[in-house]
């Protein structure tokens, strides 16, 4: 229980300071338990997010619910998505009952400067990931490669193409040392088959009450969404039809993008205003469903990919797409962290500072957190 609480606080404190999207999420969790706490070596991590990039749900939620497993079992891993989630389920559940609108000028400040350090954060896991996956030529050419192609036409299915061309690459080039393990773990059957079931029944279920019939079309959208939190929107603008007005959706995720933690709590918003007569079991509804499916793929394949990554073909591969995912936080660091939050001179001298002070003195996050914060009102 000792480590379920640990999981739980790091993860809580995390959902309250991670600002700026998924990639700046992979960059916090790769500082926090990567360097930091070193629950986990930067190999593994890897793994973790090359295969949430192939998985449907929300990838960096689904590294955090990884590592709490990886740390303390189920237990963990259900901490992790609590502590990741709550902060963030709770701003735009009172934000869905209390009809807040407006903005505050200081409160608008701080996000500011916390999206400011979420550009340090990015470009320091870039470099971090570099320095231990772009070893060798070719992998620093594949990194490349990928960025290039994202940024010119980014989307999901540049993104898939650029993945599997390079985990063929990988298998092809890679000249390393492959690790062999003494048990090899096989997938997980019970959430797999448990996810199957839920994603064919619960749409026949909805016909009976508005209940399943909530939870079904928040499922539905978390079974089929790649690449993030941008593209659960129009998935769930398609589910909801019209159960809620545009002006709301769009309040839900405007609100959704400026918040700490996920944007897939964008359901909490959409669930509480779609049930007025109970909005915090809606709220609670929505949210386990959109996250449910991503949980249940990582719940039963985990293990049986740290398995696989350590055959000869499958570890080319790995390689391969991991050389790959530093392209991909590289441009990632561009669009959407760094367009979307640098828009002068003075905020690209902050991030310039946060930057040498990260990569010279190695603070801790929590004063990091409280410098930029600071500074977003200096700024303002």
């Amino acid at each position: 229980m000792n480590q379920v609480w640990e999981v739980f606080w790091r993860f809580l404190l995390l959902g309250c300071t991670s600002f700026g999207g998924p990639a700046a999420h992979l960059g916090y969790f790769q500082k926090t338990f990567v360097q930091e706490n070193k629950w986990i070596d930067q190999e593994a991590y890897a793994r973790l997010i090359s295969l949430s990039q192939f998985l449907p749900g929300p990838g960096s939620s689904q590294v955090g619910f990884a590592l709490g497993l990886r740390r303390a079992g189920l237990a963990g891993g259900i901490a992790a998505f609590l502590g990741f989630t709550l902060p963030s389920f709770l701003i735009l559940y009172f934000l869905a009952v209390m009809n807040i609108q407006g903005e505050d000028s200081i409160i608008t400040a701080v996000v500011h400067g916390l999206k400011l350090l979420a550009v340090v954060i990015v470009a320091d896991a870039v470099l971090n990931m570099q320095r231990s996956f772009c070893k060798e030529t070719s992998a620093l050419y594949i990194a490349i490669f990928t960025a290039v192609a994202l940024l010119l036409a980014p989307g999901l299915w540049t993104q898939m193409s650029i993945l599997l061309l390079a985990a063929g690459a990988g298998i092809l080039l890679y000249k390393g040392e492959i690790k062999t393990i003494e048990k090899p773990i096989k997938a997980n059957k019970l959430p797999l088959i448990t996810f199957l079931v839920l994603f064919l029944l619960l749409p026949l279920l909805a016909m009976m009450s508005d209940w399943a019939a909530l939870f079904s079309a928040f499922y539905q959208a978390g079974s089929l969404v790649f690449g993030g939190g941008h593209v659960v929107l129009p998935l769930l603008q398609q589910s909801i039809g019209e159960a809620i007005s545009p002006d709301r959706f769009i309040l839900g995720y405007a609100a959704a993008q400026a918040i700490p933690g996920p944007m897939f709590t964008l359901a909490t918003f959409l669930g509480a205003d779609m049930m007025e007569n109970l909005p915090l079991l809606g709220a609670i509804i929505a949210t386990l469903g959109v996250f449910l499916p991503g949980f249940l793929l990582i719940l039963s394949l985990q293990g049986a990919w740290e398995s696989l990554a350590h055959q000869s073909k499958v570890a080319g591969a790995v390689w391969g797409i991991n050389a790959a995912v530093v392209g991909l936080l590289l441009a990632a660091l561009y669009q959407p962290v760094f367009i979307s939050t640098v828009s002068s001179p003075a905020d690209m001298a902050a991030v310039i500072i946060g930057f040498f002070i990260l990569q010279r003195f190695k603070p801790p996050i929590l004063l990091l957190v409280a410098g930029f914060a600071l500074m977003g009102i200096l700024l303002r």
